[in-house]
């Protein structure tokens, strides 16, 4: 969805005027009227930082798949890489992704369980985000192999972390240089004024999935022309929250 999104705001940015924004001359900036020493970059340390990053990045994930081949660490690898790697618009928007995947598809844990960390992750300090780091846990739980659960879903959080984290430090230092002069390109800037609007859009889709679990006892997915829609199962009867109600009575 962001992409689509960044593409047409791209175009659009294009052919008309500014995106919303006047562009601040490096003067009146952080950085002042030049760029700090440490800040500059060229071809050889680009290449060099992200050869270091990549190293850390990919040499445990591929030595995992070469290993163990079809293996939840291996998917757990792959999945929490790609996700680092396409997804952006902060916490919130990501986890929608990474609840419907690791609920729906991947099994690894069930809707309330998911429920649950995210719940736990807000009630405690720290990136929002560490809540892959429980999904990743109860993954390698589930399904531990010859190891003892809890060594397995110890492991399977160390390695979702690692995975996350290690891409977003390529960009980070890659990119970080050249985001001053990024803000001049006004076709990019009207593309990442456009990401930021369906961002929304998928916060929105991450409050209507979590609603629907917490409140319907039971929840099925629709599929057709290329899209899916959770649906609550009315036969099921009482909502999940009546419960509780009830008990307090």
């Amino acid at each position: 969805m962001g992409h689509l999104a960044g593409v047409s705001g791209f175009a659009g940015g294009a052919g008309h005027g500014s995106a919303g924004s006047t562009t601040v001359a490096d003067a009146d900036t952080v950085l002042g009227e030049t760029t700090p020493e440490h800040a500059r970059v060229d071809a050889a340390w680009a290449i060099r930082i992200s050869a270091i990053l990549m190293l850390l990045w990919l040499a445990p994930t591929l030595v995992l798949v070469a290993v163990v081949g079809d293996n939840v660490f291996a998917a757990i690898a792959l999945f929490f890489s790609q996700m680092a790697v396409v997804t952006f618009g902060g916490a919130h928007a990501v986890l929608a992704y990474v609840a419907q995947e690791a609920v729906q598809s991947y099994g690894w844990l069930a809707p309330g369980e998911m429920l649950a960390g995210l719940g736990m992750a807000e009630t405690t300090p720290g990136p929002l985000i560490m809540v892959t780091q429980f999904v990743g846990f109860m993954g390698a739980f589930r399904d531990p192999g010859a190891m003892h659960p809890l060594l397995a879903g110890t492991l399977g959080g160390l390695l979702t972390t690692w995975v996350t984290f290690t891409p977003c430090f390529l960009w980070i230092f890659l990119g970080a240089p050249f985001v001053e002069r990024l803000r001049e390109n006004r076709a990019l800037a009207a593309s990442l004024s456009t990401i930021t609007a369906a961002v929304v859009g998928v916060v929105l889709n991450l409050a209507v999935w979590f609603g629907l679990h917490v409140i319907f006892r039971e929840v099925e997915t629709l599929s057709g022309f290329g899209f899916t829609i959770d649906v609550p199962v009315w036969s099921t009867g009482t909502c999940a929250l009546v419960q509780p109600a009830k008990a307090l009575q």
